[in-house]
């Protein structure tokens, strides 16, 4: 029976997930166990290492603010699993994270990862930890540099600690933001059986999580042993489950006189569905053809066919046009039988962009994960009553993501495979890598239908130590070594760029019929189809499709070593008490290797990325110590005064050595007020993939091309010059994409960054009279600076510094514009190389609120919290002598944050609700756009997410049950064309995507 002491000393240790936890922020509040476990271990730790110090403390009096999370409340709140609870507002404090629902971008650690960055810089310098011990990066592809929060075993955990402030002194490199370290059960025995469901509501049954786990533990006199085996599978959610995600549409304001910028599709009334991954209105156009016979040269060098006949009732326009549909309704002139729907001096937007199969895109992708954990330890009687400790860990993630591709099939002038007639003379463009050479006859843009990528991960971490007493009195030793390997299988399904070649190039063998010109030395060679209005649409044969359309494989891994040696103890007395030590040293080896498929370090796909491989290594040494001091201890205006001090000194094979530093102290004049403050050095070495990422090809819209439209009054004299010195027309328009290759910086000199981050803080516990309950308060200011930041310069930045500098700067290529080069056999295209270099500097400045209230009422306790995060400061610059541009409230950084919740038990129930707030924001003065005027809809309102829950304990088992977005809040809706969207909503992952959802946690204790 679990008894309402054990609830409060549930609730003295954390205030839980939606509000920071007071008994870390609040100095001299002792530990106690979380309530979830039994009875026997409900009870005081004397002393314990809590995230943020090394140095074994009786209570927590630390000076950095620390919020901990324990299972229960995660439970409370609906969370399936620790990555859920660790990526939502009141942990990250509003800034975006990487989840499920990035699978259809390119994210650090590839599709499927999930990461946390703290403070909004990023994951690369956020730490996790696991019972205060690194976890490795893990992912796929080569961009792999941080913790993958899927590979941590929930079903183990008790509680999770999270600090908020820069810690490189006491853990080194990457905690410059902060650390969150993940501690599991100790001592534990018995049996537990979990299950857990989430099923929305609002979204045709999918996007629902199930997880099943069993945790056991036992032991000996001298022995300890548990573990747990654990099942996650998260289901798909498409674009077509959500409402505000089925038809994209433009968004925009209507004009001053009421009409609607949008554009009204003529066959249905209504505004025009886009494609959803598209940021910009007109998208990519499908079920269309590109040619170009009669008429002017366009502004891209194409010739367009002149629209002869066609009535309004056929839908047909007199004009120029560059894209063509089929319609039968088009009887007459040489392009009997298409639509002309796209040109000079007509709407482009008429473009056939939408295909019904767009909606099976993923909006969350499926996962499905495999832990399995274990820990153990012996007790040796020897070296110091030393304790012999391990623990192991092996995950397996498998994630999936379903996309939408479009085709651009070019048929070579004179082409057989192009119906008799004039089209047979259209000269589209140069040929774009598809027709060894020959112009480009007529291009078929066709929607192609679904594609599928998929990974599977497997991680595992091994750890072995010894700890026990120091020849020293009072001093305790630990020794540790551990080993980590990632390994990721990543494959995707691609269009090979040479049998696409070969199938183009055919010869027809009767009426109708084609083969492969080379089909004696390629056997296995398949005709392209004939242009046909079926082509066009999208009805493809399938043994063509088998042919051209090619799953293709790469495999990354990740390796790390880790020793680590710590000894701590008191060194002497002062005459407020003892002070404390801690001295060790570590090494870290780690080794990246990721290996793309052949084909795309051959870039042999077509229209898609290219990687070369990944590949390098680092190690380092450190070694680093902290003190601890009470400087004075009740005495007048200075019940406590503490001062905390740690170094770091490190030394890696690729940067040499540095030095980092922290000192904290924490002042208490009276019993009810506590001051505290930190200020500190961080130190972070580049991750591999920063030094050694392979040369990996992407590509930018080609609205990217700074000389569009040059001629346009008010652009850049200089960049006038440089575009018209390469023989532009200054109506010039791109029709070609931007191909942008990133790279690794090590070649580059590339260096460590290095960062300040202060703390400053109060904390205020009033004793309020007998009956009224308790009360905490806390406010802490925090500020990071990072210098020298690892980061690229971004491909629109290298365009817009190369073609705004001096001609004869352009000319010789100095600076940036030896970093760009345009092929005017390839439609003008240009390539733009994008590698990491030291540029950047972050600042990020802000305050965290705390309030929490407990009070007996009735026959039990009603606990109330509240966190705010604020943001006052979030900006940033590439350049040193550019300005910090603040990106404080615009969309995904806004300026405040919140949560609250109030919770009731008494006997064996427990209510909670909780409400998570994120302020509203807009993007207008970032973009230079006026409000007032402007055509784009950026204003984001406040959101708010209710969430309930009750939870009912009998004799060994647990039920809790409830639901999350109970009001069913839909994301904000934004204009398209300025900030990328999943669907009319921002890419955001403080939205809730999934709408209501009912959950239910069933705990059984064997």
């Amino acid at each position: 029976m679990r008894t309402r002491k054990d609830y409060l000393l549930g609730t003295t240790m954390a205030a839980g997930a939606a509000a920071l936890s007071m008994a870390m922020l609040i100095p001299g509040t002792a530990l106690a166990q979380s309530a979830s476990n039994t009875d026997q271990e409900a009870t005081q730790v004397d002393e314990i290492v809590v995230v943020g110090s090394r140095i074994r403390r009786d209570n927590y009096n630390a000076p950095s603010p620390t919020q901990v999370v324990t299972r229960e409340e995660a439970t409370l709140q609906g969370f399936a699993s620790t990555t859920e609870a660790l990526q939502s507002t009141a942990v990250t404090g509003g800034t975006s994270q990487i989840n499920n629902s990035f699978g259809g971008y390119v994210t650090d650690g590839g599709p499927g990862a999930n990461t946390i960055g703290l403070r909004g810089l990023g994951p690369s310098r956020t730490l996790v930890l696991l019972n205060g011990r690194r976890v490795s990066p893990a992912g796929s592809r080569g961009s792999v540099g941080s913790a993958d929060l899927n590979v941590l075993p929930t079903a183990m955990i008790d509680r999770v600690e999270v600090l908020r402030d820069g810690a490189s002194s006491v853990y080194g490199s990457d905690a410059v933001a902060g650390v969150v370290n993940i501690q599991t059960r100790k001592n534990f025995e018995g049996l537990i059986l979990e299950a857990q469901r989430n099923e929305p509501l609002e979204a045709n049954g999918n996007g629902g999580s199930t997880r099943l786990s069993l945790t056991g533990g036992t032991r000996g006199d001298r022995w300890r042993a548990a573990g747990s085996i654990e099942y996650y599978q998260r289901d798909e959610l498409t674009l077509r489950d959500r409402e505000f995600t089925r038809c994209q549409t433009d968004g925009r304001r209507p004009t001053a006189a009421g009409v609607s910028r949008d554009y009204i599709d003529p066959l249905t009334g209504k505004s025009k569905c886009y494609p959803i991954t598209s940021t910009g209105s007109n998208g990519s156009s499908i079920n269309t053809i590109g040619v170009g016979v009669e008429g002017p040269l366009n502004s891209a060098g194409n010739r367009t066919f002149r629209e002869i006949a066609g009535t309004a009732a056929t839908g047909a326009r007199a004009g120029l046009f560059n894209r063509f549909r089929p319609n039968s309704g088009v009887t007459t002139g040489p392009m009997a039988g298409f639509e002309g729907v796209g040109g000079t001096g007509v709407n482009l937007n008429v473009r056939d962009t939408f295909d019904d199969r767009m909606l099976n895109q993923s909006l969350v992708s499926p996962v499905e994960i495999v832990t399995l954990y274990g820990e153990g330890a012996y007790q040796l009687n020897a070296l110091g009553n030393a304790e012999l400790y391990g623990e192991f860990l092996l995950n397996n993630r498998e994630s999936s993501q379903t996309g939408y591709r479009q085709l651009a099939l070019d048929y070579a002038k004179g082409s057989p495979l192009i119906p008799a007639g004039d089209l047979r003379n259209s000269v589209f463009s140069a040929d774009q890598g598809l027709n060894q050479g020959k112009d480009i006859g007529v291009r078929a843009f066709i929607g192609f239908g679904n594609d599928r990528s998929h990974q599977e991960q497997r991680f595992n971490r091994n750890v072995v130590g010894i700890k026990g007493d120091f020849f020293i009195p009072d001093w305790r030793y630990d020794l540790s070594a551990s080993y980590s390997k990632s390994r990721s299988e990543y494959t995707s399904q691609q269009f090979l760029q040479d049998r696409m070649i070969a199938s183009l190039d055919v010869v027809e063998t009767a009426p109708g019929q084609f083969q492969c010109r080379n089909l004696a030395s390629n056997p296995g060679c398949v005709a392209a189809p004939a242009l046909s209005s079926q082509t066009i649409g999208g009805v493809l044969p399938k043994t063509w499709v088998d042919y051209v359309f090619r799953p293709v494989k790469g495999v990354t891994e990740f390796e790390e070593k880790i020793v680590s040696f710590g000894v701590d103890g008191p060194l002497f007395d002062l005459p407020a008490g003892k002070v404390m030590g801690f001295f060790g040293a570590e090494w870290r080896d780690s080794e990246i290797d990721d290996t793309p498929a052949l084909d795309s370090i051959n870039a042999n796909l077509y229209n898609y990325s290219s990687s070369q491989p990944t590949r390098g290594s680092d190690s380092v040494w450190e070694v680093f110590g902290e003190v601890e001091a009470p400087l004075l201890r009740d005495a007048p205006f200075a019940q406590e005064l503490t001062l905390n001090a740690s170094f770091r000194y490190t030394d890696y094979d690729s940067y040499g050595d540095d030095t980092t530093y922290k000192v904290g102290l924490v002042y208490r004049p009276i019993d009810m007020l506590t001051f505290r403050a930190t200020y500190g050095t961080s130190y972070r070495a580049p991750a591999l993939f920063e030094q050694f990422l392979g040369a990996t090809s992407g590509f930018q819209n080609a609205s990217a091309d700074p000389c569009n439209s040059y001629g346009a009054e008010g652009v850049n004299e200089n960049r006038v010059a440089n575009c018209a010195s390469q023989g532009l027309p200054d109506n010039f328009q791109a029709t070609s994409s931007v191909a942008v290759y990133s790279v690794g910086g090590a070649a580059n000199n590339l260096e460590a960054e290095t960062s300040t981050n202060l703390t400053v803080g109060m904390v205020l516990q009033p004793t309020l009279p007998e009956g009224w309950g308790d009360l905490a308060f806390a406010v802490d200011y925090y500020e990071i600076e990072v210098e020298n930041g690892v980061a690229r310069y971004g491909a629109s930045n290298i365009l817009s510094e190369c073609y705004d500098s001096r001609p004869e700067d352009f000319a010789n290529k100095t600076g940036m514009c030896g970093l760009i080069s345009r092929d005017a056999a390839k439609n003008n295209q240009l390539t733009v190389e994008n590698g990491y270099v030291n540029l950047a500097t972050d600042v990020v400045k802000g305050l965290d609120y705390t309030l929490r209230y407990r009070k007996d009422v009735g026959p039990g306790t009603a606990l109330f919290n509240l966190a705010i995060t604020q943001y006052t400061e979030i900006s940033s610059k590439l350049f040193a002598d550019d300005p910090l541009e603040d990106d404080k409230g615009m969309i995904n950084n806004p300026e405040f944050t919140g949560n609250a919740d109030v919770s009731y038990a008494w006997d064996k129930w427990r209510v909670r609700y909780g409400v998570e707030w994120i302020q509203g924001t807009d993007s207008y003065d970032y973009y230079g756009l006026d409000p007032a005027t402007t055509q784009y809809d950026l204003d984001v309102p406040d959101y708010w997410l209710h969430n309930a829950s009750v939870q009912y304990t009998g004799e060994g088992w647990t039920v809790t049950a409830g639901v999350r977005n109970l009001l069913n809040e839909d994301p904000p809706t934004i204009s398209s064309g300025v900030y990328n969207r999943v669907g009319n909503a921002p890419l955001y992952s403080g939205y809730d995507y999934l709408g209501r959802t009912a959950f239910v946690n069933l705990t059984k204790s064997f």
